[in-house]
């Protein structure tokens, strides 16, 4: 069974389950047509990026052009969590397909991530089985600095690869025995095509993997670790799915860019739902959401608030 589908079937019955059935039915409707469509978008936005920092090579006008790019290549992140539900495309195979190569610009790996994410939406907020909760909250102004700039992230991401490589596998049972030959594959295939591709462009241009890709994500990392963060932080600790996941209403090119993920409560509440349908939803269910934010920036101060213990 799909996750999203698995997810939805676990819950049935649930107090926190405010859509009737036929509704749900009606909203977790997917389309390849809207899925592709959102690919092309994301690919020439990412086309875009590429062509202002050409444009604006070797001036200090390259800084900006490379954090737009580093934003577009970052929120490739949102088409990979997309298709580990299976609800980016009605085709199972599309899923699979523009999920696994989205994955590799920023090293997420998408057979992975999709047992990873499934353990999260099976144990959200469960800080024994969630393992989004694996690394700690922010306690210091320090801390959360160094969690919204992503250096983390990376430093996580060679150690587990390093790991999965070397058939070590203690610390994540999230996957399973079954899995791990498929995971490893999988890590393999995207470091090969990773540093194959970096090795090709320093070959053609020594500067171009750094400024169009590697510096632009660095620099970028920290609007989508806002966004994570965001997503749970100072919600309830259980898994009432009304009171443990954040909604954020960002503007329309925020929502555009990153596939209507700021409408987190919704999909976490029922992962059926294709992104091109989250906005529909809220409008049906939106009000029964605890916490709903106007923006992302309204919820990291906030958090603040609490690290520093301000009113």
């Amino acid at each position: 069974m799909l996750l999203a589908e698995t997810a939805n079937a676990a819950d049935a019955g649930r107090p926190d389950r405010v859509l009737a059935p036929a509704d749900l039915r009606r909203l977790s409707e997917r389309s390849d047509a809207q899925g592709l469509a959102r690919v092309v978008i994301h690919v020439l936005l990412i086309a875009l990026g590429s062509t202002l920092v050409a444009w604006t090579r070797g001036t200090w006008l390259v800084l900006p052009a490379m954090l737009l790019q580093g934003w577009f290549l970052i929120a490739l992140f949102a088409p990979v969590h997309e298709s580990v539900h299976y609800t980016a495309f009605r085709s199972r195979s599309l899923n699979i397909v523009v999920g696994w190569l989205a994955s590799v610009p920023t090293l997420i790996n998408s057979s992975f991530y999709r047992l990873f994410h499934y353990a999260h939406h099976r144990h959200t907020q469960d800080p024994a089985r969630d393992p989004e909760l694996a690394g700690p909250l922010p306690q210091t102004v320090w801390q959360y600095i160094g969690r919204i700039s992503g250096w983390g992230y990376y430093a996580s991401r060679f150690d587990f690869y390093g790991r999965v490589l070397g058939n070590r596998w203690e610390g994540f049972p999230y996957i399973p025995e079954r899995e791990r030959a498929g995971v490893r594959r999988s890590v393999a295939a995207m470091l090969a095509l990773f540093f194959g591709v970096f090795a090709i462009w320093t070959w053609i241009d020594p500067a171009g993997p750094w400024i169009y890709w590697l510096l632009p994500v660095a620099m970028a990392q920290p609007i989508l670790r806002v966004m994570l963060l965001s997503e749970h932080t100072l919600c309830s600790d259980d898994d009432n799915g009304l009171t443990n996941t954040r909604t954020t209403l960002k503007g329309r090119i925020v929502r555009l860019v990153h596939w209507n993920m700021p409408f987190h409560a919704e999909h976490h509440l029922y992962p059926s739902i294709p992104f091109h349908r989250l906005p529909q939803a809220h409008r049906e269910i939106g009000d029964r959401f605890a916490h709903v934010a106007p923006s992302y920036f309204e919820t990291q101060k906030q958090i603040l608030r609490r690290i520093t213990g301000r009113p």
